[in-house]
């Protein structure tokens, strides 16, 4: 089995795992009494401190341990905007942070503060001009990713944080995915990070904040890491978390540039082995083990489970996978297809024979999905009408617009649909694909595209939230027009034509 997740989780390292095992029988005591015991485990504590706060570019004393990366966001965001309420109430984010940024931004505007989310272009990156635009005066705080967790693009943290400090606004800084591959740049204020991502043990957090920076933390306060993170902390797995941050980090630049490569592979090889797919991120600022794609008229659960047997564990930010109704934020806020959603992040240690494996399985695994759904090929934006019927590829004479979609599913929206087709060659379609979920409103545009003429109209009716997102993406990746859509209806004109 090969683990293509390394972005979610690694397993643990084999200096964590050495360091954990020995700080288990050193470091139980309770590191704030004086006895033998107690300050063994404070020297393990401080040592892990030290070694840690090296790795981040920051002074010991402004590192804290948390339980979690989330917590460190949680406490960290909660604390600044606390600390700086005087200053303003405005939080500013990028509309791609990790979903722990978000809800901490939506509990910001249930009291009361505000939250302006900057849009990303369609690579997932942030316009410098426009962050500085939104800080304003009234900005108590900005959070911005290195990197990118679901498509790897890098961000200009360091430019981000010189207009941030210009302006007199603290930045938090989400570092989880791009701490194993260096420190963070720029005058950043607040800096956050999570073990599991780099192969420490899950359960360990950092919190960084600088000095200087105005910080309360929220909730009661415990007299342990600063008020960060209450209780009895758990110092093997802190010690196993700075060993490993420090071995990985020797590691970086080597294994970096290796697994660049074998992406590098995988982005180029991928549209032309598997039809109608689209590679997304930026090709050249992103991380280097880490490449996402989406590939049309495909179900991407049923994708990852076929992926699966086949021996790859991936992971996916599509609107069809573990029952979600609406897609990725991330993927929405960069308007990119999100079905058949594919993210390959190789952990270190990948072998260049599990990534040729992989691009053989890969062709296989779509087209299985696809035939599933009744998909077929995709209709040429400028072929006649009939001469191909993109996914309609299974329909017979008799023509349906959703009657392929797979046995026992959406039968009243087949019925539906299947009353509306109109005769061949007709101007205008109107496809009813109404309570049918991702990919099947596209799928069901597709068959249709090819019964009207060049400049010919077809409306698509689908309440599906991934419509709203899948359908223009449809167009520009096929060349039809996307005309604009009003409630759950979509207008698709034909290209070929001015209809």
């Amino acid at each position: 089995m090969s683990y293509f997740d390394a972005a979610s989780s690694l397993p643990l390292h084999p200096v964590a795992r050495q360091a954990l095992l020995a700080a288990v029988d050193e470091g139980w005591a309770d590191p704030a009494r004086p006895h033998r015991e107690g300050r063994r485990a404070r020297m393990l504590l401080d040592a892990a401190r030290e070694t840690a706060a090296e790795a981040l570019d920051c002074r010991p004393d402004e590192l804290r341990f948390t339980s979690s990366g989330t917590q460190a966001l949680h406490t960290g965001i909660g604390g600044a905007l606390t600390a700086r309420r005087r200053a303003g109430r405005r939080l500013v984010v990028s509309a791609v942070e990790h979903s722990a940024v978000l809800h901490a931004g939506e509990t910001h505007e249930r009291a009361g503060g505000l939250l302006h989310q900057v849009e990303v272009d369609r690579t997932g990156r942030i316009d410098v001009q426009e962050w500085a635009r939104a800080l304003g005066e009234d900005c108590a705080l900005a959070c911005l990713q290195s990197a990118n967790h679901e498509v790897g693009t890098v961000q200009p943290v360091a430019r981000v944080a010189e207009v941030c400090a210009e302006a007199g606004v603290p930045l938090l800084v989400d570092a989880a995915q791009s701490l194993p591959w260096g420190p963070v740049e720029g005058p950043w204020s607040l800096l956050t990070g999570s073990a599991h991502k780099w192969g420490g043990p899950p359960g360990v957090g950092l919190l960084a904040v600088r000095k200087g920076v105005r910080f309360a933390p929220p909730g009661p306060v415990d007299e342990r890491e600063s008020g960060a993170a209450p209780g009895f902390g758990n110092i093997p797995a802190v010690v196993a978390a700075a060993a490993s941050l420090r071995a990985v980090r020797a590691e970086a630049e080597a294994e970096g540039a290796r697994l660049r490569a074998l992406v590098d592979r995988i982005r180029a090889r991928v549209p032309g082995l598997v039809p109608d797919t689209e590679v997304v991120g930026d090709p050249v600022r992103r991380l280097p083990h880490l490449v996402t794609f989406s590939c049309l008229y495909v179900d991407g659960e049923a994708l990852l489970h076929a992926l699966d047997a086949a021996g790859f564990s991936v992971s996916s930010g599509s609107s069809c996978t573990s029952g979600t109704l609406t897609p990725s934020h991330v993927l929405r806020a960069m308007g990119v297809l999100s079905e058949g959603n594919v993210r390959v992040s190789l952990p270190p240690g990948t072998q260049e024979s599990e990534v040729d494996r992989f691009l053989q399985v890969l062709p296989g695994a779509v087209a299985e999905v696809r035939a599933r759904l009744g998909a077929g090929a995709t209709p040429a934006a400028g072929a006649g009408a009939g001469a191909g019927a993109g996914a309609g590829a299974a329909e017979d004479a008799g023509g349906t617009t959703a009657g392929d979609a797979g046995p026992d599913r959406d039968t009243a929206a087949d019925v539906a649909a299947t009353a509306a087709t109109p005769p061949e060659g007709a101007g205008e379609i109107t496809v009813d694909a109404r309570g049918t979920l991702c990919p099947l409103p596209v799928i069901e545009l597709a068959k249709a595209v090819g019964r009207v003429p060049a400049g010919g109209l077809v409306r698509v009716l689908a309440d599906d939230e991934a419509a709203r997102l899948d359908i223009p993406a449809w167009c520009e990746m096929t060349g039809h027009a996307f005309e604009g859509a009003e409630g759950t209806e979509y207008r698709v004109r034909r290209a070929g034509g001015t209809g």
